[in-house]
């Protein structure tokens, strides 16, 4: 029996985007319910190691920018032992914005300090799925998120597959809605079995990842029945191994990019399931909760996205594409670093490791973990 509990559908007609309705925009702002703003002094340290006799260590380091759920002051930058100033850059296709460093024959550890404020509100789209309008035809703007990409595929394979599992819904929503519950119902959170690069190939086959791996199956699934997705990239601003995370958004019109994350909204449910101070019709209650907050539209405010998309070159261009922009990413004389996963525990050795510290302006919890944040209805 499927431990996923989707939002209450009903079934409607097609809708259909009209001559006289606005053309849909991938640049449109968020159009969620903001609330419970909480301001964080953000303090990250990246230690980057080059191989010896690198000629050349490059590092790129993602600055967010302000959108309609954060606001972000400008920052500050410093390099030890060798002293660096960084150059911004913003790569031209998805609007991501970088700090770039170049060591020249970088000798042992280099460490990258970024410091600076960041107000992030609680945001809830409420999406009603009878309000959510098919588009026939997108506008060409939204090719990036409807392509298929080296990581997330979209070929006859996965549309086929999406077809299965969501072909023949009225409504994008309940499209979405077939997708998420598939993930939910089928995919295990595994550190050490995880493509760490949005792998809707790896996802698929191996039934189990990282949060990159559930949403970029997700992604796929979404873009192959032709609706616009992306991953986006951020960090959680609590302490944590690795605290970069990720979410799939969705573009629902008239909602525009509606924010959902199917990986933590599984473990919180589990572990509502797990929990011995909860009655049965408690747990009941807070399970539909979470899965009805989550997925009609949810971002928290304890983590602030500082990249969307992936596949793409960053600014100035690397000796690749980059699938996803965790933390930071760096190459030595054009050779890439894998990103580390410290949640592994079968891994000991990295070539570079940030150190994080999150201050905030008063206490707040996690409210993907923190049942007691739900309001259910029994």
């Amino acid at each position: 029996m499927s431990r996923f509990v989707p939002i209450a559908l009903v079934a409607w007609p097609f809708l259909l985007a009209t001559a006289g309705a606005a053309e849909p925009d991938p640049t449109q702002p968020y159009t969620a319910t903001r609330s419970t703003p909480v301001t964080y002094d953000i303090d990250i340290r990246v230690i980057v190691t080059a191989p010896q006799n690198t000629k050349k260590l490059r590092v790129w380091v993602p600055i967010p920018q302000s959108d309609k759920g954060q606001e972000v002051k400008t920052g500050t930058f410093s390099t030890f032992p060798v002293e660096v100033k960084p150059m911004t850059h913003t790569e031209p296709v998805l609007g991501n914005t970088f700090a770039y460093f170049e060591f020249d024959n970088p000798q042992g550890a280099q460490i990258i300090s970024q410091s600076f404020k960041a107000t992030v509100w609680e945001q809830c789209w409420a999406v009603d799925p009878a309000k959510v309008v098919r588009t026939e035809k997108w506008p060409a703007s939204f090719d990036p998120f409807r392509r298929g990409e080296s990581r997330v595929v979209v070929d006859d394979q996965f549309k086929k597959f999406a077809e299965q599992i969501a072909g023949g819904k009225s409504n994008p929503s309940e499209e979405l809605d077939a997708i998420l519950g598939w993930a939910h119902d089928n995919l295990t959170y595994d550190h050490t079995n995880t493509s760490l690069v949005a792998s809707s190939e790896h996802a698929l086959d191996k039934k189990r990842g990282d949060c990159s791996d559930y949403h970029g199956l997700c992604a796929s699934l979404g873009r192959s029945l032709g609706l616009p997705t992306r991953v986006v990239y951020g960090l959680h601003l609590f302490p944590k191994n690795l605290p970069c995370h990720c979410k799939l958004e969705a573009f629902l019109p008239p909602n525009g990019w509606v924010s959902f994350d199917v990986s933590e909204t599984q473990r919180f449910i589990r572990a509502i399931e797990a929990n011995p101070d909860l009655k049965a019709d408690e747990k009941a209650a807070f399970i539909k909760a979470a899965a009805e907050r989550l997925r009609s539209g949810f971002r928290d405010n304890t983590w602030l996205m500082h990249s969307k998309g992936t596949d793409y070159d960053l600014a100035p261009k690397a000796a690749q594409k980059v699938p996803l922009f965790a933390s930071i990413y760096a190459e030595a004389d054009g050779n890439s670093f894998p990103t580390p996963d410290p949640a592994d525990v079968t891994k000991r050795e990295f070539a570079w490791m940030t150190a994080h510290k999150y201050t905030s302006d008063r206490a707040v919890s996690y409210p993907i973990r923190d049942w007691k944040t739900l309001t259910p209805n029994k």
